[in-house]
């Protein structure tokens, strides 16, 4: 037999349940319930240096893909971060050091990447990059990327690299100095992803 107690919490539980699902569903905002990216923007697309130099040789040159920009590495094996002097900027057009000659870099925007570094091995004058003047970044292939538009060699002289970097336009970018590399990363959008 039934406790009078056990029946009255059994009808406020009834009545409870009842209640609860005669309520409107309310909507949960999707920022909520599902994780997005952040995206920061604040680096600026002002030009950036850092002044330092270093005689290790840029071997390499590659880049990447990320969800928020697309990332350019020179590599520089032996060289300590604090060894790692740069100047990146947006440049209207690229001149080749030395010859002044012009340095066709296709898209909206033209980042400037200097390297205190040369691309040849400073006792016997050897390339220890494989690229020519003018020409595309060996090994680099751009399909696909939301930022990157093209990438080129200008050349290198009394121990600095430089290189054009196209891009879809003159969006944030910043430069970290690791040891033995220079990361130039260049974000796909002004604003904030949500």
């Amino acid at each position: 037999m039934l406790q009078p107690r056990t029946i009255c919490a059994t009808v406020v539980l009834l009545g409870a349940t009842l209640v609860t699902a005669a309520a409107p569903a309310v909507a949960v905002p999707a920022t909520a319930t599902a994780a997005t990216t952040a995206c920061s923007t604040g680096w600026g697309s002002g030009g950036k240096s850092a002044t330092a130099a270093t005689t290790a040789s840029v071997k390499d040159v590659r880049t990447g893909r990320h969800d928020c920009y697309d990332r350019m590495v020179v590599d520089v094996p032996g060289a300590a971060r604090a060894d790692l002097g740069y100047a990146v900027r947006y440049v209207d057009r690229l001149y080749q050091d030395g010859s002044g000659r012009h340095i066709p870099v296709a898209g909206g925007a033209v980042l400037e990447v200097r390297v205190t570094a040369p691309a040849y091995d400073p006792e016997s004058g050897a390339a220890t990059y494989p690229a020519r003047a003018g020409a595309a970044l060996p090994g680099v292939d751009l399909t696909g990327y939301r930022t990157f538009r093209d990438a080129r060699f200008a050349g290198s002289f009394e121990g600095e690299t430089q290189l054009g970097l196209g891009v879809r336009g003159r969006l944030p970018f910043r430069v970290l100095q690791l040891d033995g590399r220079l990361v130039i990363d260049v974000a796909h959008t002004w604003a904030a992803a949500r």
